[in-house]
């Protein structure tokens, strides 16, 4: 069984669930870890009439109706269409918390997270800054990385939410070597041919050290060591080709640096569609990579081509 967890209830991640069902985009057996109150409001808010089903346990599955195993969180009256607010924040978070805790446990093969509000969370958790590292804490991992993945680019992270200083910082050869392990690891699992680009992180890969040194220093070197252990990687490549090259297919991933480094290309290539995986756990993990939309909730219109795409790599992970 796969877990799907509901996002923030204020945004689009209910009406995805709920029409991605109605369009009989999932296949197999999923539960949505959340709260019913908030699918049973979107669904009679959107006059959609999907059957639905409250749960009594993990095991209580209903093949005719979508199945909801309901947190108990949140009632009608916490919901605030398209704003943010702790409540839901909180409840979104522990969404995560029980789905993570499902999985280690065995319960749930998979989990799909649908997005939530970083500024709604911290309300009350302030030191959250992600699902990634939130989830990667709950699994008692510390080597993990990111990773997108569309049809047209696959991208993975050195370091993704912390300032652009401290990512700089975080350029260092033990790290990069991990996360060339950790890509490598999952283009086998995804049956590619597991040619890796390591970008650089300064203006043409530093230049022989002439716009700075962390790219002779510690991305060739991490390069190097990867290349001994046989994988097929190259680089530091400079930023503002490597991702032309990969999205012509001379290379199947791109590690990169830092967040933005990796996002940009990636969502202006396939903004609607790309998936976000995190390497490294012990559970197999996929989630959107968009964020709440608030600005569009519940109005039927968001797009669920990320989910459909999120929920069938995870079921090809597994």
């Amino acid at each position: 069984m796969i877990g799907i967890t509901l996002g923030d209830a204020n945004g689009v991640g209910p009406e995805i669930i709920l029409r991605a069902y109605a369009a009989k985009n999932l296949t197999g057996n999923f539960v949505v870890i959340g709260d019913y109150s908030v699918v049973q409001f979107c669904n009679h808010y959107l006059s959609m009439n999907i059957p639905l089903h409250c749960m009594k346990g993990i095991h209580d599955y209903n093949r005719d109706a979508l199945n909801i195993y309901d947190i108990g969180i949140l009632t009608t009256d916490n919901i605030s269409i398209g704003k943010i607010s702790q409540k839901t924040g909180y409840a979104s978070l522990k969404y995560i918390e029980i789905a993570t805790k499902l999985a280690l446990a065995n319960e749930l093969k998979a989990i799909v997270t649908l997005p939530v509000n970083k500024e709604a969370i911290r309300g009350t958790s302030n030191d959250f800054s992600g699902h990634t590292g939130f989830i990667a804490t709950l699994c008692n991992i510390s080597n993990y990385t990111m990773m997108l993945v569309s049809d047209k680019l696959i991208v993975t992270h050195i370091s993704t939410h912390v300032s652009l200083r401290t990512a700089i910082e975080n350029v260092r050869k033990e790290k990069i070597l991990d996360v060339i392990r950790l890509t490598n690891a999952a283009l086998k699992k995804l049956g590619k041919e597991c040619r890796i680009a390591v970008a650089g992180l300064n203006p043409h890969a530093g230049e022989n050290k002439a716009f700075g040194t962390e790219d002779a220093e510690e991305i060739a070197p991490a390069v190097i060591l990867a290349k001994e252990e046989g994988i097929n990687a190259a680089g530091p490549l400079a930023a503002d080709t490597v991702f032309y090259l990969a999205n012509k297919g001379t290379y199947d991933a791109v590690v990169c640096m830092y967040h933005d480094q990796g996002h940009i290309p990636i969502k202006l290539l396939d903004f609607e569609s790309a998936v976000n995986v995190t390497l490294g756990l012990p559970i197999v993990r996929t989630s959107v990579d968009h964020g709440t939309a608030f600005d569009i909730a519940y109005k039927g219109i968001a797009s669920t081509a990320s989910f459909n795409n999120a929920f069938e790599l995870a079921k090809k992970l597994i």
